[in-house]
Parts: structure tokens; C-alpha cells; sequence
């Protein structure tokens, strides 16, 4: 079955989808749409982010790929910002 992926989707693109994602080139992607670029028959040219192992976006890509190979993932977890500290109040000290 052919995986039609939504915008926002989380992927794992690897030796399936192109032999230029073979072993460690291998990326998460999280993905934007399929753009209408002239290819190949049973290929596609795919717009989105490659994520770290947070799930932060590293860059935007567009690539080339089979669709059959790619899978649907659970997108990896961000590590959110630490949490804002509110400054301590101070109040000016008088003498005498």
C-alpha cells in the first residue's frame, strides 16, 4: 500500500526510498508536500524538514525518492526550552 503522507508527518527515509539514504545517511523527515517537479515514473520530489534526534528541524529539503519506501513515524520528542526564571524583586536598601 502506497503511503500518502499529510503535511506535518512525521518519515524515516532511508535505503527504501533512494540508495542516497542508505546506512548512516539515513534521516527523519518531517514533511511539507509533494512538489510538482517533472520525475521519473514511480518517484517524487518531497519538500520538508530533516530533524536531530530532538525532532528540531536542521534544514529545509527537498528529495528525491520511491514512495513505497518511506515509513511513517512517531516524530521524536523536543526538548522544550528550560523554563524562563523570573528575576528576584529587589528592593533598594536605605541607611540612616
Amino acid at each position: 500500500m502506497l503511503l500518502k503522507p499529510k503535511s506535518g508527518d512525521t518519515l524515516h527515509v532511508g535505503a527504501e526510498c533512494s540508495v542516497q539514504f542508505a546506512g548512516p545517511r539515513a534521516l527523519i523527515f518531517r514533511f511539507i508536500r509533494v512538489l510538482d517537479w517533472p520525475t521519473y515514473d514511480g518517484w517524487v520530489w518531497l519538500d520538508g524538514y530533516s530533524l536531530d534526534a530532538r525532532g528540531n528541524a536542521l534544514h529545509r529539503r527537498s528529495i528525491y525518492v520511491m514512495p513505497e519506501g518511506l515509513r511513517l513515524i512517531a516524530p521524536p520528542r523536543p526538548q522544550g526550552q528550560p523554563a524562563r526564571r523570573r528575576p528576584i524583586a529587589r528592593t533598594p536598601v536605605r541607611v540612616g
